[in-house]
């Protein structure tokens, strides 16, 4: 049985709850969403396992989670991309945020969620309960897929692209973007 950290609206630890209990009780507690980069500007986009308990079948950021008690979020982080995508690559935070939705099966993810990216080059090890499919997708078409079809992609996905996008329009320099 997994345990999520509950947070408050600053990140501020309150205890530890159970994680299908806390998606049902839509509690705040503390996730991660990591975007994997390439040299191109591309990211890394994995399409979740259909055996996942919500959001099956959906496209989303290269790994997300929820740290364990006593782990880090970028240790997290590292731990569940080996798990999810078969490796690991430095990570970091580069903004957060809050968001609460329904995601289906009645559960509402209520998170306060840190996004960190990283970049690789290599092609994943998907591990199949996990993720069925990845590819590489630069920043227009993801935009371009997400006006034409918002449904295919994750809710927290559907958040907080926008605001990566406007961090990596900002801070990165890409040669083929």
């Amino acid at each position: 049985m997994e345990s999520v950290i509950l947070v408050d609206a600053m990140d501020r630890p309150r205890g530890l709850m159970e994680k299908m209990e806390a998606h049902i009780k839509a509690e705040l507690h503390r996730a991660f969403s990591v975007f994997i980069f390439n040299h191109k500007g591309e990211t890394m986009l994995q399409r979740r396992a259909l055996s996942k308990y919500h959001s099956p079948g959906l496209w989303t950021n290269t790994c997300c989670s929820h740290p364990r008690e006593g782990e880090s979020v970028e240790g997290a982080a590292l731990r569940r991309m080996e798990e999810e995508m078969g490796f690991t690559t430095e990570v970091n935070k580069v903004f957060d945020f809050v968001y609460k939705a329904e995601v289906g099966q009645g559960l509402i993810e209520h998170e306060f969620d840190h996004v960190l990216i990283g970049f690789y080059e290599n092609a994943p090890a998907l591990n199949p309960d996990e993720a069925m499919d990845w590819k590489w997708m630069n920043m227009a078409d993801i935009t371009s897929e997400m006006e034409t079809n918002p449904e295919r992609f994750t809710v927290w996905f559907r958040i907080a692209f926008p605001r990566l996008k406007a961090f990596v329009d900002e801070k990165m320099n890409f040669d083929n973007v």
